[in-house]
């Protein structure tokens, strides 16, 4: 089915691979696009830059602060969340699209945009990555009970507004549904699109490339975890993994990350004198391939009260490498659930240290059982993460 030529605002705050991938789609389809992400914002970022063969009715912006994000300060990040705010709206207001899809972005700056652009023709579309809220009720009164509580329940009432006002709402697992239910969101706004990572753009490469030759990992065996790690990821798992394989010369624990996990890395690293530890920040885009295969596996992580209110879009990345993945997430989580399924994996509950450990031993020591869970993997990227077929399902609201 052919689509009405729309003028179409795709902005991911994060800028992953996945939403430029569509966003370039989307274009290609005949659509005026323009996709904006934060470049302040600390995160892995998808291929950003103009390509020679883009279509010249998409046009990529990046939106910057004058400051540093301060990302764990609850005071300077909400006056820099109002400027974000206040900067998209210009955006917005300045194209003037049919439709506007916001996803990735602090509730604080979306209830900003929200109510600056009521007067605006264009349809909302709120596409729905994680469930602030109840994260922050469930991390945050965990350190601070009553405090740390209240501010989750007034994250609770900015989404369930944002929810309401928004003509489309996109959710990335059905593990959503009965919350939105028990929120009254209404049901024929709902849409179920799972997250994806752009297969086309992450051919299998060999172990032995020259991103593994510069970093003298061609002949060690790699588990490796790229991604951010915040609030709910435990990054004690990492540091438990160096620390096992410590005595062991011939493997290492790479850590590809920014940010409040990544410090404390480095300060466990120097403390345990982890020689084999080797904590990197962000890398381009287009090493990302040979990066994740220098990887012998590739690990996630996600805390126990996560599981319900996020999907770690990494582990469909990871898919594509055909490399075997360890995960400590939540068995019912989706992403648990695809690797459990297509046996890509091994996945381990996040509050199991031990097992998680045991698992990395038992694929360390065990090649043919990691190529058969890499091979597995790999297929079901190929047979999930069809772009075309993806971007179908936006017209149900495009």
């Amino acid at each position: 089915m052919t689509m009405q030529k729309r003028k179409i605002l795709l902005h991911d705050r994060t800028g992953v691979p996945f939403t430029i991938q569509l966003a370039r789609e989307l274009a290609n389809q005949g659509h005026d696009v323009l996709y904006s992400y934060g470049a302040f914002f600390q995160s892995p970022k998808g291929s950003l830059e103009p390509r020679p063969q883009d279509p010249p009715n998409l046009e990529i912006v990046a939106m910057y602060l004058d400051k540093p994000f301060h990302k764990y300060s609850f005071i300077k990040r909400y006056f820099q969340e109002i400027k974000y705010a206040n900067d998209l709206v210009d955006q917005i207001r300045k194209f003037d699209p049919d439709v506007t899809i916001l996803t990735g972005s602090h509730p604080d700056a979306l209830s900003i945009v929200y109510k600056k652009c009521k007067d605006l023709h264009t349809k909302m579309v709120f596409w729905v990555q994680d469930i602030y809220g109840l994260a922050i009720k469930r991390i945050l009164g965990r350190k601070i009970p009553l405090i740390g509580s209240l501010i989750g329940e007034y994250y609770i009432y900015q989404e369930k507004k944002l929810l309401y006002q928004s003509d489309e709402v996109i959710i990335i697992t059905e593990d959503f549904l009965d919350l939105m239910e028990l929120w009254k969101v209404s049901r024929e706004k709902i849409h179920v699109v799972y997250n994806w990572a752009p297969v086309e753009e992450f051919p299998v490469k060999p172990k032995s490339n020259r991103w593994a030759k510069q970093n003298h990992l061609k002949d060690k065996t790699c588990i490796l975890y790229s991604g951010t790690l915040g609030l709910k990821h435990n990054p004690d798992l990492l540091l438990q993994l160096a620390i096992h394989f410590k005595m062991d010369d011939e493997v290492r624990v790479i850590v590809i990350s920014e940010g409040l996990g990544a410090d404390w890395l480095k300060e466990k690293k120097d403390e345990f004198s982890l020689n084999n530890l080797i904590l990197m920040d962000f890398q381009p885009f287009e090493d990302m391939p040979n990066i994740l295969a220098s990887a012998d596996i590739l690990v996630a992580i996600l805390e126990p009260g996560a599981g319900i209110y996020s999907a770690p879009s990494k582990v469909l990345t990871y898919l594509c490498a055909q490399r075997p993945l360890l995960v400590a997430i939540p068995p019912d989580n989706l992403s648990a659930r695809i690797v459990t399924s297509n046996q890509a994996g091994i996945v381990v509950p996040p509050e199991d240290v031990q097992g998680f450990v045991k698992a990395a031993v038992q694929l360390v020591d065990d090649s043919d059982t990691r190529q058969i869970y890499g091979e597995n993997a790999r297929v079901y990227a190929e047979n999930n993460f069809n772009i075309t077929k993806i971007s179908q399902q936006f017209k149900q609201f495009i």
